[in-house]
């Protein structure tokens, strides 16, 4: 061989071993970084963990609170709300009633017509309305002007042929889901608005008579006979049909949680007379808080960068507003520090992209090869080239942050049950002794538990793991729906002056 082309030869063969040790180089920084993905994975999960044991600390953190806020006014980050519900539906309602829910950008009227014992809801209807943007920041006066002309023409066109007269006042049930200190079972004064709604002249008014001078001046003949939350709506409908309901949870985008709570037992309201001997108690649960509760770096940086940092930091680990957005927050961090997406990880920080159902559909995508999974990182946060073993560490992600919410929520609901012995141990300073449990049911409304198999999957099964067989066997969790528009439709009913 000449040396010219030895000279080739041994070019060759240094460029040969110059791409070999490039290409090792790279799959060891690969396997490195594929490492650190890992074990940001491990530390995470770690941080989620939710123990039998730590979910019996929060059970026993959450009635600790709940026995605080019935204490005294500011004594819990528990608000633990009277609403003056101290007589709710039983399916012995007769008549034609209706519901107005104002929640957000949109209300609904609804009529209901209850046949009483053995007939229930014979018929009801319901009819949505958007709300003009400029009366969300208008008067009040313009704002129920609006919804009473609305609510004249829905009564004056939906005729169901009921033998209510002409000239008999009609009962409304009021759902109006911002924050209200209630003065009555009809009565309440506006606090705050909240969903994008800045009518000022109506904060410290009284809503519902708001409403019924707005509905007076329209000529209708109604009145509100019931004011409630969301939350309570739930509590009656399903109590209508089953008088075992002592409790009513929604978790949806946001969670809180009502029960039916001893007179005597509030504190803060000695002298409370009730027909009952109990009265309903809207909990606000999604401000609780407990240390006993496994908050992450994620949750952290979640809440300081939130608008209402330090405040509701229970639905931030459990509500759909905020899972999504936890799981984006590690994925973005393994994106920075174990480079799993390449240079495509821009949109993984956008706050609030990466949405719960998106997550959802996600985690219960049974595919072989994850195609799901693939569909939505594409479309909805443009990462199109993402592996098989990366879109897996993707669901195990979103497995940690769902499963660790569920079992929190479960152990909410059971700090309920123990909080009024139901539980099987007696309950928290309620002078109960230890028994036979009885049948205990817990509606439950919102999309997360109703739509989301593996979130609910999840609760159920934490719900028996605290509570043990033999307990849970008698506590029944039902899913119940629109609980907002019946639900207040039967409480009318149930205040009826008719």
């Amino acid at each position: 061989m000449g040396k010219v082309g030895f000279g080739v030869a041994v070019g060759c063969a240094v460029v040969t071993c110059a791409i070999a040790a490039v290409l090792l180089g790279r799959r060891v920084q690969s396997r490195r970084k594929w490492r650190r993905a890992v074990e940001m994975l491990q530390e995470f999960e770690e941080g989620c963990a939710t123990s039998i044991g730590r979910l019996r600390q929060v059970v026993d953190a959450m009635a600790v609170e709940m026995h605080a806020g019935l204490a005294s006014d500011g004594g819990s980050k528990l608000r633990m709300l009277l609403t003056f519900v101290d007589n709710l539906p039983d399916g012995n309602e007769k008549g034609t009633y209706y519901a107005l829910d104002l929640g957000g950008t949109n209300f609904r009227v609804l009529r209901v017509q209850l046949g009483g014992r053995g007939s229930m809801i014979l018929s009801h209807q319901v009819k949505h309305h958007p709300i003009p943007q400029e009366l969300m920041s208008g008067t009040s006066e313009d704002l129920f002007d609006f919804i009473a002309r609305t609510l004249k023409q829905f009564v004056e066109q939906e005729d169901d042929g009921s033998e209510q007269k002409v000239d008999e006042k009609k009962e409304l049930g009021f759902t109006f889901s911002f924050p209200v200190r209630q003065m009555s079972v009809s009565s309440g004064i506006l606090v705050k608005w909240t969903k994008g709604f800045s009518v000022e002249d109506a904060v410290g008014k009284d809503v519902a008579r708001c409403l019924e001078e707005a509905m007076t001046k329209a000529g209708l003949n109604m009145q509100v006979a019931a004011l409630v939350d969301d939350i309570v709506g739930t509590l009656a409908l399903c109590h209508y049909y089953d008088k075992d309901t002592v409790a009513a949870v929604v978790i949806g985008t946001g969670t809180n949680a009502c029960y039916v709570e001893r007179t005597d037992a509030i504190i803060k309201c000695q002298g409370l007379l009730t027909s009952s001997g109990g009265t309903v108690v809207n909990m606000e649960w999604g401000n609780f808080w407990s240390s006993h509760l496994p908050r992450t770096s994620y949750d952290i940086a979640l809440d300081d960068e939130s608008p209402n940092s330090n405040d509701q930091g229970f639905e931030k680990m459990i509500s759909g507003m905020y899972l999504g957005d936890i799981a984006r927050r590690v994925l973005y961090r393994m994106a920075q520090e174990a480079d799993i997406f390449g240079d495509d990880a821009y949109n993984l920080s956008i706050q609030f992209i990466f949405r719960t159902p998106l997550m959802a559909a996600m985690h219960e995508d049974e595919s072989p090869d994850l195609r799901e999974v693939r569909r939505i990182l594409t479309e909805n946060l443009l990462l199109p080239h993402v592996s098989l073993k990366v879109r897996r560490l993707i669901v195990r992600v979103c497995d940690i942050v769902t499963r660790r919410a569920a079992r929190l929520a479960a152990a909410g609901i059971v700090g309920i049950l123990k909080k009024i012995g139901r539980d099987g141990s007696g309950g928290v300073a309620s002078g109960r002794t230890k028994g036979t449990p009885r049948r205990t049911v817990v509606a439950i409304e919102g999309g997360l538990y109703a739509h989301y198999s593996m979130f609910r999957e999840y609760l159920n099964e934490a719900v028996v793991e605290i509570l043990g067989e033999e307990v849970a066997q008698n506590v029944v969790l039902r899913v119940s729906e629109d609980g907002s528009g019946i639900g207040a439709a039967l409480l009318a009913a149930a205040y009826s002056s008719n």
